[in-house]
């Protein structure tokens, strides 16, 4: 995936040997820009304002201001500031918390730099971008308030799922449900023996089908019209 023009960014981290790490992966990357660096929440909206970035990479957990408080006063006074959370949290009340306050990706700090790259370039061109094991997690919580409200409604009958052929291919469909499992983009091509780009295309044929910006609104719609199996 290549971008036609350079992404600055802005780097929040209370951790400076973190915080070193990521812009030594970042300044290996032509189209990256690391304009300036922070270690809280309060330095973010001064940098922000200083240097009006196109993404912020912001640690979850600072001194005086946390990642999400950042985020959310950064969206209403910024409200072009396109934000990844960087965390160690992968529980979902964290993730949820920060999608609402306005952050358009979210992402552990246990990811490797191909996906933390993507992420930016993502996020950049105006998507979002959620690590596997997170969205896995949302998927998770998802399908176990889907049972509670089957339970409930229809005395805890088995919900019937059926592939939508009617809008993708089989093999997208293939990829759908493996997205809803929880799967990157490496461990679905590594399923389905295919490569990464094909993988991408996909995903890339499947949001547009679905009329759904991210994988993860294409996972919650797929398992709300029973696309996918929900074990």
């Amino acid at each position: 995936m290549s971008l036609e023009k350079n992404v600055s960014i802005v780097l929040i981290d209370d951790h400076k040997l973190f915080r070193e790490g990521v812009k030594r992966i970042l300044e290996f990357e032509p189209s990256f820009n690391v304009l300036a660096e922070g270690d809280d929440g309060a330095m973010a909206t001064k940098l922000v304002q200083e240097y009006n970035p196109d993404v912020i990479l912001m640690d979850i957990n600072m001194p005086n201001m946390n990642g999400v408080q950042a985020t959310a006063e950064l969206v209403r006074n910024y409200p072009k500031s396109k934000v990844i959370i960087l965390s160690i949290h992968d529980d979902e009340s964290y993730v949820t918390h920060a999608l609402k306050t306005g952050a358009q990706g979210y992402l552990l700090k246990e990811m490797d730099s191909n996906s933390l790259i993507e992420a930016i370039k993502v996020v950049s061109e105006g998507g979002s971008y959620l690590h596997p094991k997170v969205t896995h997690n949302l998927v998770q919580e998802y399908r176990r308030l889907a049972k509670e409200n089957v339970a409930v409604g229809i005395g805890g009958s088995r919900v019937e799922y059926h592939r939508p052929l009617h809008l993708l291919t089989k093999r997208e469909c293939e990829v759908l449900q493996l997205l809803a499992d929880g799967k990157s983009n490496r461990a679905v091509a590594e399923a389905l023996y295919i490569s990464e780009k094909t993988v991408k295309n996909h995903v890339s044929n499947i949001l547009q089908k679905m009329n759904v910006n991210d994988r993860t609104q294409a996972v919650v719609s797929a398992i709300r019209k029973g696309w996918v199996e929900v074990l």
